[in-house]
């Protein structure tokens, strides 16, 4: 390998991409003022895809002729544009909310594991006892609820003396399993 090759590099290529990188920078920065800030959550699986889509096109054109600063931009446009759209129809049309969005499982309740939605979202065992661990549980009488959330986080819910409110539940489609002695307050 020719290290000398390998390492070079130009003024001009030096410039190239210090302009790109600050046009594609500012184009980020203009899109997501006019699309707000959503735009880079992680609240569904569709905008994680925006999220690394954005990424993929910004590396590709800082770092290479092809695509040029223009045909990141529009590209970028578009995937916000997308993004826009899409979010727009999961919350008018709920048949594309339900296309669109993965269903949050509950993987625990009541200390107990759920195997079958364990299973449905690819998990072991281990997966969810390190994510109690971490979130400081000593005991599985500790669990209220452990759910996989859209987004693939789970979400750990402590068990408290406090009735649960049905509401932070109800897209849920097993919340009534969570319902302990139909102690819930609408």
């Amino acid at each position: 390998m020719d290290w000398s090759k390998w390492m070079a590099v130009d003024s001009t290529q030096v410039l190239g991409i210090f302009v790109t990188a600050v046009g594609i920078y500012a184009g980020l920065m203009l899109f997501t003022r006019l699309m707000g800030l959503r735009s880079f959550s992680k609240l569904s699986s569709h905008d994680f895809a925006m999220t690394v889509g954005i990424g993929s096109i910004l590396a590709s054109t800082v770092l290479s002729k092809n695509p040029s600063l223009l045909q990141g931009l529009v590209a970028i446009a578009s995937l916000f544009i997308l993004q826009g759209v899409v979010s727009w129809l999961r919350r008018h049309v709920k048949p594309i909310k339900y296309l669109v969005d993965n269903e949050p499982l509950v993987l625990m309740a009541h200390g107990e594991y759920y195997w079958s939605n364990i299973k449905k979202a690819n998990l072991a065992k281990s997966d969810i006892q390190e994510v109690l661990r971490k979130n400081g549980l000593k005991s599985k009488t500790e669990v209220f609820a452990v759910i996989m959330e859209t987004t693939g986080d789970m979400s750990v819910i402590k068990q408290n003396d406090v009735n649960p409110d049905l509401d932070l539940f109800d897209d849920i489609r097993e919340c009534e399993d969570l319902i302990q002695g139909g102690q819930f307050k609408k």
